[in-house]
């Protein structure tokens, strides 16, 4: 998270790190003070001031320019962001005084519902696409309205399913360790995956899933799979042994590893 951010963060342990790519590849969900007048080198206010400028727009027009940016839109990333270029990271560049081209990337920004405008502060809640830079929509923002603007404070409160009122703080975390506690609050690696479809292979095509072979739906003890086939599949053993996900592949007619998570 960016250095004035807070909010949720999976952690991922033991055999669950495997998962930290799939958590990340998410919706998220933010709630973001934006400050309007103010542009800095970083696009948030830890950054140094760029320009200044007075607020002399309406909230009306404050509304009408944030709703503009609902929807699949281009964005182009900020300088100071771990965004790799040549092998080097954006933020070493900026921090040596470089600036280079970035080109835009497409993201969806699904909704944003205006919480306040009290100006030159708003306050809004955004959910959006994986890759989406909240302190770049505030620049963004602020460009179209003439008057610049950055991030003043950022909150995450949801990714992918993990929302911030089931999140524990680290000094929770802390407190639950030291009593032995916190084993309670940790999700099973199954249960993140919940909501995809769950077959088993027979027990003589045990050793294929073991191995990581491809599987087809005649080695299942599931014989008719009505789900939608392009969802992954939680793939168990004949004794309900979790081994992974598998996604099916049409042109091949069958289901491929995609997450191993045997032995």
């Amino acid at each position: 998270l960016d250095p004035e951010a807070v909010g949720v963060l999976p952690i991922c342990l033991g055999k669950g790190t495997k998962l930290c790519d799939m958590l990340t590849d998410r919706d998220k969900t933010y709630q973001v003070v934006m400050r309007l007048g103010i542009t800095t080198d970083t696009e948030d206010m830890t950054g140094t001031v760029l320009d200044t400028k007075e607020v002399n727009v309406s909230v009306e027009e404050v509304e009408q320019a944030i709703l503009k940016f609902v929807g699949d839109i281009e964005q182009v990333p900020p300088m100071y962001s771990a965004l790799k270029v040549n092998g080097k990271k954006l933020y070493e560049l900026a921090r040596e005084g470089k600036v280079i081209e970035r080109k835009p990337r497409a993201i969806t920004i699904h909704s944003i519902e205006m919480e306040s405008i009290t100006l030159p502060l708003v306050t809004m809640r955004v959910s959006c696409s994986k890759g989406t830079y909240i302190r770049s929509l505030c620049r963004d923002i602020g460009e179209a309205l003439g008057c610049g603007a950055c991030m003043e404070h950022l909150t995450r409160t949801r990714v992918g399913k993990f929302s911030i009122e089931h999140s524990l703080t680290l000094s929770k975390i802390e407190e639950l360790l030291k009593i032995g506690e916190l084993d309670q609050y940790i999700i099973n690696i199954q249960q993140v995956f919940q909501s995809y479809p769950k077959i088993h292979t027979k027990a003589k095509h045990d050793k294929l899933v073991y191995n990581g072979n491809p599987i087809g739906f005649d080695n299942l003890l599931e014989h008719n799979i009505s789900c939608d086939k392009t969802s992954p599949f939680c793939v168990y053993d004949s004794k309900d042994t979790f081994i992974g996900i598998f996604c099916y592949k049409e042109d091949k007619g069958k289901l491929y590893p995609e997450k191993m998570f045997f032995p």
